[in-house]
């Protein structure tokens, strides 16, 4: 399902601030090379985080999902002098492409990446949390956020990603593993009275949540 209108989303990232280069070399690598380029976050979607991470400024920032590293140098922009970004993928191989994308930033010192299921990492990260970005296995997003929500501090924020699963969740009924996560993620969500949202009609749907 084609979610937004492609003038409209051209013009929107012609009016927005070009990629640096770096950021540009992930997404052409990506884009070409990878055997799952719809994955990535891209431009438009890219400097968002950046703008909401220089908004927040966090000190410790999570993300669950790294993919080819385009979204964690993103949000790392947003750091706090001593802060800190860990980065949490399953694949080695977009651990290790990711890794040296990093290494090769000025936030390479910023940024710690894993290796594993985020399941059995997140428990071991002793981290208060000042931003969450979840971008990874659909049917676990809702244990993904109570893992982190508990370390999350107060007017901390969560940013789940594809909350619209390529238009899926809009079908009835709601078909497939995925599509049906994502889909009992937002109503997780929704229905809590702890955290104040607005899901944003962005790319695959992004849904900024605040613990209050």
């Amino acid at each position: 399902m084609e979610l937004i209108n492609p003038a409209i989303q051209q013009y929107a990232t012609a009016h927005t601030t070009a990629e640096d280069n770096l950021l540009k070399e992930i997404a052409d690598y990506t884009l070409k090379q990878h055997a799952e380029p719809q994955m990535l976050s891209g431009h438009l979607q890219g400097k968002v985080l950046e703008i909401l991470s220089c908004m927040i400024k966090p000190r410790r920032i999570l993300e669950i999902g790294t993919f080819t590293g385009y979204s964690a140098l993103c949000l790392a922009k947003g750091l706090s002098e001593d802060g800190l970004l860990h980065t949490i993928d399953i694949r080695e191989d977009d651990v290790k492409l990711s890794r040296s994308y990093f290494d090769r930033s000025s936030y390479a010192a910023k940024i710690i990446s894993h290796t594993g299921n985020a399941t059995t990492i997140i428990p071991e990260l002793n981290e208060i949390w000042d931003l969450v970005f979840i971008d990874a296995d659909k049917p676990a997003y809702i244990e993904y956020f109570n893992l982190v929500f508990p370390r999350l501090r107060q007017n901390g924020f969560i940013l789940a990603d594809n909350v619209f699963f390529h238009g899926q969740v809009l079908e009835q009924p709601v078909k497939g593993k995925s599509a049906k996560g994502i889909e009992a993620f937002n109503k997780f969500v929704n229905e809590r009275a702890d955290v104040e949202k607005v899901m944003l009609t962005i790319r695959d749907g992004l849904y900024l949540i605040r613990k209050l």
